[in-house]
């Protein structure tokens, strides 16, 4: 099994970038493939991107393809999200995921462990 621990998250001003990061534990990890969700009190987990085993094929969500940029490095056992031009509306808790898998997914359910997440709040 990987532990994942994100990091990053925090209180920015609309139009910063933020880069979120999340540290796996495992030597599984490098075969994996990661994903970015997020979640606003009271509505259901979203899709935010993922990235494949080896970095070579990444998705994200259509409304954010062009501020976001989901990236790896496996000789850290690390995944990031970059993310660029903020709004209030990306305001939310950020969950890393990983599959036991390599190849990318992009429900929840889908997913087989969890970090504990980390918030992003974003001033207007």
């Amino acid at each position: 099994q990987v532990h994942l621990v994100e990091s990053g998250g925090g209180l920015v001003q609309a139009g910063d970038s933020l880069r979120l990061s999340c540290a796996g534990s495992g030597r599984t990890f490098s075969s994996n493939a990661m994903g970015w969700f997020r979640q606003v009190p009271g509505e259901e987990r979203e899709f935010v991107a993922s990235i494949n085993w080896s970095g070579s094929d990444t998705y994200y969500t259509e409304s954010l393809k062009g501020r976001f940029i989901i990236s790896r490095d496996n000789a850290k056992n690390t995944v990031y999200l970059q993310m660029n031009s903020l709004k209030p509306e990306d305001t939310a808790v950020y969950y890393c995921a990983g599959r036991n898998s390599a190849v990318v997914r992009w429900q929840p359910n889908d997913y087989d462990y969890w970090g504990q997440g980390t918030q992003v709040t974003v001033s207007s």
